[in-house]
């Protein structure tokens, strides 16, 4: 009987963590629609996701949540693939270069933030560095990267983090695909470019696209960053509906949880385009083993 419950057992804090996560996604999904009877709101209505998605500073902050995330997932991805290239190359992916690799990933984001203050704010070591060689005659002149409207601050930040991510998210796959099929290709007369853009790359693909997913999506609803080290105007996505769940008027609160039902749909949507990828590779593979 006690071999019979092991499973359940081992398996009750996941069945508690997913009950708990079921009933806060189906409680703001309600909310989004209006329905929050203990406010006198009780018919479901879409009015708050068509007012979110009509005001100019709504959509101007899911504009810029989405460039950001979309750049820093990007720019993430093609440098922690490189990166892993050199490293493979090189016979560098073991040892004290992954350490080195892995501290970003465990420093939390709240410090990633201070560090990058430290650096790229006009009161930060490159400021008085310039200042120091005479480069600016004063700090205020040092090019603002951190609370503009661009979110290069924060886009560094992410960088920051989201690199060794990438990093120790591929280079393992990297390594074995280039130790035994690239030393094969190799063999047959291939260049080392010829092995990494036609066997290595190809055969990563689906790792480097889960690995960009993942740090997009993180990137559009993470909170930290952007309060930090963003502008005052436009706000992110995740900042915006912070505020608005705070508000005095309780009334706002379906706005907040609208926001939040945007940022879901984009997630449900990448991960529903990284499914359909999958789906058509694995009909790729099985075409060509009957072949």
């Amino acid at each position: 009987m006690k071999k019979k419950l092991m499973p359940y057992l081992l398996l009750a804090p996941q069945i508690i963590l997913t009950v708990l996560f079921m009933i806060g996604l189906i409680t703001g999904i309600t909310q989004s629609l209006g329905v929050i009877p203990a406010f006198g709101l009780k018919e479901p209505t879409l009015f708050y996701y068509k007012e979110v998605l009509s005001r100019p500073d709504m959509i101007h902050s899911l504009l810029y949540s989405l460039r950001i995330a979309l750049i820093s997932a990007v720019l993430a991805t093609a440098g922690g693939v490189f990166f892993c290239c050199v490293c493979v190359a090189r016979q560098k992916n073991r040892g004290m270069m992954m350490r080195i690799v892995q501290l970003p990933i465990i420093i939390p984001h709240v410090m990633a933030a201070l560090f990058i203050l430290n650096i790229f704010s006009r009161n930060g070591i490159l400021a008085r560095i310039a200042y120091a060689l005479g480069m600016i005659q004063e700090q205020v002149q040092f090019p603002l990267v951190i609370y503009d409207s661009h979110g290069i601050g924060i886009i560094l930040a992410y960088l920051w983090k989201e690199i060794p991510f990438i990093i120790y998210f591929v280079i393992s796959l990297m390594a074995n695909i280039n130790g035994s099929l690239g030393e094969a290709a190799v063999n047959l007369g291939a260049g080392p470019l010829a092995v990494f853009w036609k066997v290595t790359l190809p055969l990563c693909r689906n790792t480097i696209v889960s690995g960009f997913l993942i740090i997009f999506v993180f990137a559009l609803g993470a909170y930290e960053l952007p309060l930090l080290l963003g502008a005052t105007l436009p706000k992110a996505l995740p900042v915006l509906a912070y505020q608005q769940y705070i508000h005095p008027d309780l009334r706002n609160r379906p706005y907040a949880m609208a926001l939040n039902g945007i940022i879901i749909a984009v997630s449900l949507l990448s991960a529903l385009l990284y499914f359909l990828m999958m789906q058509k590779n694995m009909k790729d593979l099985t075409d060509e083993a009957q072949i």
